[in-house]
């Protein structure tokens, strides 16, 4: 009997090595799934529906750690084989829809958002599983449904007529390097060698950061031409409307510097064939503004003088899954409950404050730290960040994520940005 259990124990320790060093050509091919989602509802009910599949020619995502998460963002998105129900891949993400719920609109009428994912393509039928969370960690809408590879219906998109297009930085091929994608928006077709310049700075500026220049290598970044009718950015309180490739506006929830969109399959489309993880999109304006969304796109203003950092702080949401570790005076616990341990590697309510940068500290480091001792301990625990002047705590007194101006990014969310590009490429 005891023999027997032995073998049992080890069957089921192979298996499991098995589910976790999984061969990646065994299960998928080389090509990518995009779902298109709509996420609807408001403030007291979210739902999930599933708008369209297509298949995208290759797989730029990572090819390793298929079925981990690194952070767990606002949701989740998992596929799992059909026969044995087991995990083959696993993403996070966070969503323009999950911010809006949030808002005082949300209480009073319900809306639509898009929104889309990449992942492998399966050999054989799969569940997918997609699940939105709210900031206490509870799931509030899930959905699930069977892709068949098969599918005659599945949208064969990026076989012809590709974006025309200009690699920035070209480190490796797909299988190799974290792929970035940069979009213009409000540039016409007159106005595409701007626009290539433009991208140009943006790379220049996001390399300039460590640890993003010493892990530059790592890294592809093509510029994609995809034009816009009008000239310029949409500014609604301004009266300022322009018809342009993806209708971004700044204003989004009435904040003057948020610059977003919703056109996300638009988005997708202009860059279906061309090997993209990331996107960028670059707006051409002098306004000042811009956004990051983790797992999702960054949009920033290439004419304003912030430009340079601005792009580098929102890519920090987007790639690193950052938290800003700014204030208001107005705290916005809705947005951050005291009680809950956020999942942004930069920020902690000490709830949990273990699985943060405790690791990093000098030996001796009250907590919290006073601001009194910045000089003496400069990575400790001080308060004020996520929005919130009281109750969360960031790690240094400034960084790349707190104020424009402070030129790099703090310890902490240097090696939560280098845990995150050995995540995709190691």
């Amino acid at each position: 009997m005891q023999t027997y259990r032995l073998r049992c124990l080890g069957l089921l320790f192979l298996i499991s090595i098995g589910v976790y060093s999984q061969n990646f050509e065994k299960v998928f091919q080389n090509k990518t799934l995009r779902i298109d989602y709509i996420f609807s509802g408001n403030a007291s009910h979210q739902s999930i529906s599933v708008d369209e599949l297509s298949c995208l020619p290759t797989w730029a995502g990572r090819r390793n750690h298929l079925s981990e998460l690194l952070l767990r963002g606002n949701g989740q998105i998992i596929m799992k084989d059909s026969a044995t129900k087991v995990c083959i891949y696993k993403n996070s993400f966070s969503s323009l829809f999950q911010e809006w719920i949030s808002t005082p609109e949300a209480k009073r009428t319900s809306r639509a958002f898009e929104n889309t994912f990449l992942l492998p393509y399966p050999k054989k039928t799969a569940i997918i599983e997609i699940s939105l969370e709210s900031s206490r960690n509870k799931v509030t809408a899930t959905l699930k449904h069977i892709v068949n590879p098969h599918d005659i219906l599945i949208h064969q998109r990026g076989i012809t007529h590709l974006t025309p297009h200009r690699y920035i930085i070209k480190n490796g091929n797909e299988k190799q390097c974290i792929d970035v994608a940069i979009l213009p928006e409000g540039y016409t077709q007159d106005e595409m060698e701007l626009f290539y310049k433009d991208a140009q700075r943006a790379c220049e500026s996001i390399f300039s950061y460590e640890p993003f220049k010493s892990e530059e290598q790592k890294f592809n970044v093509v510029a994609v031409a995809y034009p816009s009718i009008d000239s310029g950015i949409s500014v609604p309180r301004k009266n300022e409307w322009r018809n342009t490739a993806f209708h971004s506006h700044f204003d989004t929830f009435y904040s003057d510097r948020y610059l977003t969109t919703r056109d996300m399959k638009e988005i997708h489309n202009a860059l279906a064939g061309i090997p993209y993880e990331h996107i960028i999109i670059i707006a051409n304006t002098e306004v000042y503004g811009g956004g990051g969304i983790f797992n999702s796109i960054t949009l920033t203003a290439a004419h304003h003088p912030m430009f340079r950092p601005v792009i580098t702080h929102e890519f920090g949401h987007a790639f690193g899954g950052l938290a800003d570790e700014y204030y208001y005076d107005d705290d916005m616990e809705e947005t951050y409950p005291l009680d809950v341990e956020p999942w942004e590697p930069n920020i902690t309510t000490l709830v949990n404050f273990d699985s943060k940068w405790k690791d990093m500290l000098k030996k001796g480091t009250p907590i919290p730290t006073p601001f009194k001792d910045r000089k003496k301990y400069p990575i400790g625990a001080y308060e004020g960040g996520g929005y919130s002047s009281k109750g969360i705590y960031r790690p240094s007194i400034d960084c790349r994520m707190k104020t424009n101006g402070y030129p790099e990014f703090c310890p902490v969310c240097q090696r939560a940005i280098v845990r995150m590009i050995d995540f995709y490429t190691k």
